[in-house]
């Protein structure tokens, strides 16, 4: 008999046929039956709990197959530029002075999510705007698609940068006409920084349990973690998976978001390779950044930017680095990915694979793209026939769209372009690359489904997907992605129970509003984690 049955739902299973029933019987942590409610009814015993749906849609847990939990906790103990309150550079420093004057002096105080196009100057600030901040704190802002960020005098003073220290490989400190540093620093120059600006082991656990909490009420019951500064990340994670701190099941990306490649050696000496671990974590793919930021923008292009004719964007490795670092990983058994936002850096990640998979052939490898973002249909036909796995982002258009628009051009009709890799067969799962973009599953099933900015820009409008190719995208696109469509990413029997709820039946709703539906209820394992409080009313 069961141990919880849900009735009287609009039940999405995302099994290969798409088939939407109305009950479902859970048992342990297992699905045990699909279908009507008077089949799944027969289950009920005197201690079932039977939970009425009343219309509302049930669906596989949500899996985000690309996000940073480890920078989205951490984040919250920051200053967010995205809170409206924050309009202005001066609503900025006031901001931090509050942040400043409750950290101990010497402290790092930290900004997160700013971006140049939306604040009211148009600009970044500068170093001595944030000495206004402190002179006795380390001040960092970070943009908000993580690749740049802008120091004060002291946090330069801590770095090493000074007048004449020189960018480094693939980065850059932006520099006045008198060559003295603005604060403004670049791709790897914010790496570096970044990382210098470290968080304790107690800091890191509670970021990610707090992390944990926000996607679970999201609905989201798995995660594929894109990596974070350093060993302490990929620690901090699973102790925090094993004592139950954090929820969500954890996929974890090989991956440190500065000097990946030396994080990608030590995991090949250590013997590791993808698939180690079990349902709840398990390690993923050997990952490196090949180049920048599409909102930026920093990304790599094979034609230079619309809104800049000498700008191609910038690179981290040559092709030979490339396939030295991945072709490794992938010959001691490692899934292989990497960041690639532009075409050019999409075509040396399939150059490498296809080297890679030349020298060692290797069946159903499922190499992936993160992010694949401006996919020219050249690069599509190679992706079909390479069998890799592409993981776009549909979020980012909602908030950076109108900058996509700008600085590519007609381009944006193949930017993360969902409806050309499902007509070409390829599979690809939806992610959020949290914290650039909000975290909130059916955000991007909404801008999937619309392919609209938040100013109502349409970008792109040929790559718009119906709802149920949408929801694949977030489901069992993203089980396949780690290998573990067999146990979860549908509701079929035999597979995890793993679920959420909905506050109306998503197939009903005006498309133009996907993104106002809330979670009513979020289940791991067969045990709910979250419920919100309208199923109390």
């Amino acid at each position: 008999m069961a141990d919880t049955i849900f009735i009287n739902g609009q039940v999405l299973t995302v099994n290969k046929h798409d088939t939407i029933t109305e009950a479902v019987a859970v048992e342990g942590n297992k699905i045990v039956a699909v279908g009507r409610n008077e089949e799944v009814k027969q289950l009920i015993s005197e201690n079932t709990k039977v939970i009425d749906l009343k219309g509302k849609s049930l669906l596989p847990g949500f899996i985000d197959s690309h996000l940073h939990i480890t920078m989205y906790g951490t984040n919250k103990l920051a200053v967010s530029c995205k809170d409206p309150s924050i309009g202005s550079l001066d609503d900025l420093i006031i901001a931090l002075k509050d942040k400043a004057a409750n950290t101990p002096k010497g402290q790092w105080v930290r900004a997160w999510g700013f971006n140049n196009t939306k604040i009211a100057e148009g600009r970044y600030p500068t170093r001595y705007e944030l000495d206004q901040v402190s002179t006795e704190h380390p001040v960092l802002v970070i943009r908000a698609c993580g690749h740049i960020s802008v120091a004060n005098s002291m946090a330069l003073e801590i770095e090493g940068i000074e007048n004449d220290t020189p960018d480094p490989e693939g980065g850059e400190i932006i520099r006045d006409e008198n060559g003295v540093p603005t604060g403004v620093l670049v791709e790897q120059a914010h790496m570096n920084i970044f990382e210098t600006a470290q968080f304790s082991q107690e800091e890191l656990t509670k970021a990610v349990e707090a992390a944990s909490r926000d996607f679970v009420e999201a609905g989201i019951t798995s995660i594929h973690d894109a990596g974070g500064y350093g060993p302490d990340n990929l620690r901090v994670l699973q102790q925090a998976v094993k004592s139950g701190g954090v929820k969500t099941r954890i996929y974890a990306m090989i991956c440190s978001l500065n000097q990946s490649e030396e994080f990608i050696r030590k995991a090949i000496d250590s013997g590791i390779t993808t698939g180690l671990g079990d349902e709840k974590f398990r390690i993923g793919p050997a990952k490196v950044f090949i180049d920048g930021s599409s909102s930026g923008p920093t990304v790599a292009t094979r034609q230079p930017y619309t809104s800049d004719e000498e700008n191609y964007g910038i690179l981290y490795y040559t092709q030979e680095e490339l396939n030295q670092i991945l072709g490794e990983a992938h010959e001691k058994g490692f899934q292989i990915t990497a960041h690639a936002q532009g075409d050019r850096a999409i075509e040396m990640l399939l150059n490498c694979i296809e080297k890679a998979l030349e020298k060692n052939p290797r069946q159903d490898h499922r190499h992936r793209i993160e992010h694949s973002g401006i996919t020219m249909p050249d690069l599509v036909t190679r992706i079909k026939k390479l069998g890799v796995v592409p993981i776009p982002n549909p979020p980012f258009f909602y908030e950076y769209g109108d900058g996509y628009i700008k600085n590519y051009g007609e381009r944006v009709n193949h930017m993360y372009p969902v409806k050309d890799f499902i007509e070409s067969g390829i599979i690809a799962a939806g992610a959020s690359d949290n914290p650039v973009a909000h975290y909130n599953p059916l955000l991007g099933i909404h801008v999937a489904v619309n392919r609209k900015s938040q100013t109502e820009q349409v970008v792109g409008i040929g790559q718009k997907v119906d709802i149920l190719e949408a929801i694949r995208l977030y489901t069992w696109n993203g089980a396949y992605a780690s290998f573990e469509e067999k146990f979860k990413g549908s509701i079929e029997i035999g597979k995890l129970a793993d679920l959420v709820v909905l506050d109306c039946p998503i197939t009903e709703v005006d498309v133009e509003k996907i993104k106002d539906i809330k979670v009513e209820m979020t289940i791991i394992d067969g045990e709910i984690v979250y419920e919100s409080e309208a199923v109390h009313i």
